[in-house]
């Protein structure tokens, strides 16, 4: 019995440990020595739960999916769709950060997964978080679609445009630039979001 009462409270503190290193830092690798250290949890018993480093991950990455965000945006009514929508993505952006923490992220990101062939747990990791983001996208989208303020069908297509668009912005912000960065990435945004509220894209 008393085995019982202990073994959720084990498994939420793992899952809470991988996800916060993984907010913490996308390039984390979330080996179990890691993970259990960070839980204070022993190595069996991350083992208990989760027998594969990438059964762990998907675990954290599922679970984070569904994740309400405070002062969602897409929640905004006195806003226009489109100014909703621009604002969710602005939201997304926020976790990038600007000049040096931008090209330290970028760099982290270059060293985990473009400088040397990762890790089929690293693109693993790599993989679930980039789904993790698209899926944010597609809820975004299928609340618009569900209010009638864009055309259903091509949810999947457009996320996958805006998530590149985000994704290009992101990688921007590392590189040196003589525009106004602000400026520049909201009319970015504003023609992207435009672009995929037109309807969706043609077969």
């Amino acid at each position: 019995m008393g085995a019982e009462s202990k073994e959720p409270g084990t498994r939420s503190k793992i899952l809470i440990a991988a996800a916060t290193m993984l907010g913490e830092n996308p390039t984390a690798r979330l080996s179990v020595r890691g993970v259990a250290a960070r839980a204070q949890v022993s190595t069996g018993s991350l083992r208990h739960f989760f027998p594969t480093q990438r059964e762990l991950i998907e675990t954290v990455v599922a679970g984070m999916y569904d994740l309400e965000i405070p002062d969602d945006p897409i929640d905004d009514r006195s806003l226009t769709p489109e100014e909703r929508l621009t604002a969710c993505l602005q939201l997304l952006l926020s976790h990038v950060g600007v000049g040096e923490r931008a090209r330290q992220q970028w760099g982290a990101l270059y060293e985990a997964y473009v400088a040397t062939p990762p890790s089929e747990d690293q693109a693993a990791t790599y993989l679930a978080l980039e789904r993790m983001g698209r899926h944010r996208i597609e809820q975004w989208l299928t609340t618009l679609v569900d209010e009638g303020a864009i055309a259903a069908g091509g949810i999947e297509e457009r996320a996958r445009f805006l998530a590149t668009v985000t994704s290009g912005i992101a990688t921007e912000r590392a590189l040196p630039s003589e525009t106004v960065r602000v400026d520049a990435e909201k009319e970015t945004l504003r023609l992207a979001v435009h672009a995929v509220m037109s309807g969706p894209p043609a077969a």
